[in-house]
């Protein structure tokens, strides 16, 4: 306790540090004051009834845990950051089968400015069409509450900029942080957006688990025994975030005037998740099919059977299914990531090799094989901390907590914590400090997005 403290007032010493962590938690203040700001026109009374439509809602209860509420209130900054994460998707996917944009790539600051040029664009193109779809959706559910929320064109118009701008706020928030604050901005704003939920969801589990209440099956030793799995599943997910096969490299000596180069061993850590959440995204887009087709009452009533068996998040069905998207998915995202002719080429270029493997052809197949190796008990864990939920919801947790035992949210924030607790870490080693952990380092973490 006492190292824990004498490290903070380490942290408070550094001026520059002490610099970016106050402006993080301005900048995130900011952010949570704009998610209380309701959209003009709106009746606060009226919101009721989108919040009951967003807790009875798979899709809706993630988009409003993402934003951090802002999507239920009806807030300026409902739509959230989620367009600018699926417009930097779309890019990077572009990154991979055009070209051009490979191209961009590979020419280093200029390309990267190019790309995030072209992804605010996309941003802003997406956020057009998902205000009006909101808008819409808003105002189904408050007129069949019994509200009054009639919107005309115009309105919807001008509530639909203040959407965009608010989205294009938070992601000028989300890079000021970067710049000037402590971690990822970016992953920090969604890290606020899941943790700001978790307070209130685990009040509500508590009192429903209290004596006479409707839900108290177990009763408070049950809350306890949700705790302790709750931790252990997030030990799991840092252990799968951190996890990484060290593949040894040597490098050839060469002397250039009186000094000598290379002669030493390093590591390239290849990682057990090198997907991130993405197969987690791309398989629930998938699995929102059949949720909207069961929706259609135009639907022949055998084949809706069908989607509405798929469209229970809490069904076999579902979850078989999403675990096997997951799976496949992690290993074709893993395959256009991470590629093994490109590493050994830059081996081979700086004069490096694998001991007892042949330069080219045979590093190729080396490093294919065990990224294929690692990649199956990725996937398969991957796999299991996404459907955690249902597992969760299926022995009576509630749906909101239950949120909080595996999926896109969990690996979110163990990836956002590591990697901001790296950056703090980097900054006291820096000035001679003891680092958070007793051997003055996070083990096998590497610095990078938690995307």
């Amino acid at each position: 306790m006492m190292r824990f403290v004498q490290t903070l007032k380490n942290i408070w010493t550094i001026e520059e540090l002490r610099k970016r962590l106050l402006i993080t938690f301005l900048l995130v203040f900011v952010y949570r004051m704009g998610c209380f700001i309701v959209l003009p026109g709106i009746h606060p009374d009226d919101l009721d009834a989108l919040a009951s439509f967003t807790a009875g809602s798979g899709l809706m209860q993630l988009l409003d845990m993402f934003s951090g509420g802002a999507f239920s209130q009806a807030s300026i900054f409902a739509l959230g950051i989620m367009p600018y994460i699926t417009a930097s998707i779309v890019i990077q996917l572009l990154g991979m089968v055009l070209p051009s944009f490979q191209k961009m790539q590979r020419e280093g600051e200029s390309g990267r400015q190019k790309l995030n040029q072209y992804t605010r664009y996309l941003t802003v193109f997406i956020l057009l069409l998902q205000g009006p779809a909101y808008l819409i959706n808003l105002q189904m559910q408050v007129s069949s509450a019994g509200g009054h929320a009639a919107m005309g064109f115009w309105t919807v118009a001008y509530l639909t900029v203040i959407l965009a701008a608010g989205s294009m706020f938070i992601m000028w928030l989300g890079e000021r942080i970067t710049d000037r604050g402590i971690g990822n901005g970016i992953s920090f704003i969604i890290l606020v957006g899941i943790i700001a939920r978790l307070p209130q969801s685990l009040y509500y589990e508590f009192v429903s688990r209290l004596p006479d209440s409707t839900g108290s099956a177990g009763g408070l030793v049950m809350f306890l025994v949700e705790l302790i799995l709750l931790f252990a599943v997030t030990v799991g997910a840092v252990l799968l975030v951190q996890g990484t096969r060290k593949v040894p490299v040597q490098y050839a000596k060469r002397i250039v005037g009186n000094r000598q180069y290379g002669g030493a061993r390093q590591y390239i850590p290849l990682k057990v998740n090198a997907a991130g959440v993405m197969p987690i995204i791309f398989a629930q887009a998938i699995m929102f099919i059949p949720i909207t087709l069961a929706g259609f009452g135009a639907t022949a009533d055998a084949s809706r059977g069908f989607f509405q068996a798929f469209s229970d998040i809490n069904g076999w069905a579902y979850n078989i299914t999403y675990f096997i998207l997951i799976v496949a998915f992690t290993y074709f995202y893993t395959a256009i990531t991470v590629r093994p002719a490109q590493m050994a080429e830059d081996m081979k270029r700086n004069n490096g090799f694998i001991p007892g493997v042949k330069p080219g052809k045979k590093t190729v197949e080396y490093l294919d094989s065990i990224m294929s190796r690692i990649t199956l008990p990725g996937s398969i864990f991957l796999g299991i901390v996404a459907i955690m939920p249902a597992f969760a919801r299926l022995f009576g947790v509630s749906q909101n907590f239950a949120q909080f035992f595996g999926g896109t949210s969990l690996l979110i924030l163990v990836g956002v914590v590591l990697d901001t607790l790296q950056q703090i870490e980097s900054h006291l080693m820096m000035h001679h400090y003891d680092g958070l952990m007793k051997d003055g380092k996070i083990k096998g973490r590497t610095t990078g997005s938690a995307y």
